[in-house]
């Protein structure tokens, strides 16, 4: 947690990234910025993550840093995912990390970018593990909106970048880890062929990787 004393109330933002990935964690990143300082991120470029360049995103996290009072995050594992998308429970499992992100980061006022297609309903999933009490906003397209958010979508994008760059100092040829890349299809059919299970690092209730491992275990009729 990075403290500095600032003037004006605490500004927290809240975003994710890896949540459609079929590889590695879901990060949920939060950052609560005094007022005085959200100018300086507007300053300096800060916009949604998957609006700038890896290069852009890598200078710009260092700054994110230094305007934030506080930052946290919270990285949910494959297996982790996997039960909650089972129980079909997928937006509350991110509800309850975005609380814990929350009441972590001392915010006044917190801006999170919701994943439900209700963003009432998701507020009130998320106060329901509150243990602070800030003024939540829930909203659609909140990276793209809010400068906050923003910062919080670099830290978590490049949180994950990192736990990915780990999966592959072992196993190179993973792709970005989504389900559209055909370098990360390949990695797992071919995973899934030799060992016949998928990765301890692979979302096994992610529908890809259900048709691959359907089609490993079915024997043609000749």
């Amino acid at each position: 947690m990075l403290l500095h004393v600032n003037d004006g109330i605490l500004v927290g933002g809240v975003d994710e990234a890896g949540r459609g990935s079929i590889i590695g964690p879901l990060v949920v990143a939060g950052i609560s910025v005094r007022e005085s300082n959200i100018g300086k991120l507007k300053r300096i470029g800060v916009r949604d993550s998957k609006m700038l360049s890896p290069k852009t995103r890598a200078s710009l996290f260092g700054d994110v840093i230094s305007a934030a009072d506080s930052i946290c995050i919270h990285k949910i594992n494959s297996t982790i995912i996997d039960d909650n998308v089972f129980l079909k429970g997928l937006n509350r499992l991110e509800a309850r990390a975005m609380a814990h992100v929350i009441n972590n980061i001392n915010a006044d006022e917190v801006y999170v970018d919701c994943c439900d297609i209700n963003p009432e309903r998701y507020r009130l999933c998320i106060e329901h593990y509150l243990t602070c009490r800030p003024k939540l906003h829930s909203m659609h397209h909140a990276d793209t909106l809010n400068v906050v958010v923003a910062a919080a979508s670099i830290i978590a994008k490049i949180t994950r970048d990192q736990e990915i760059s780990e999966i592959r100092k072992i196993h190179y040829n993973i792709g970005s880890g989504y389900p559209s890349d055909k370098i990360t299809m390949r990695f797992i059919k071919r995973w899934v062929a030799k060992k016949g299970f998928a990765p301890d690092f692979a979302r096994r209730s992610w529908k890809p990787l259900q048709l691959i491992m359907h089609d490993s275990t079915t024997v043609p009729n000749y």
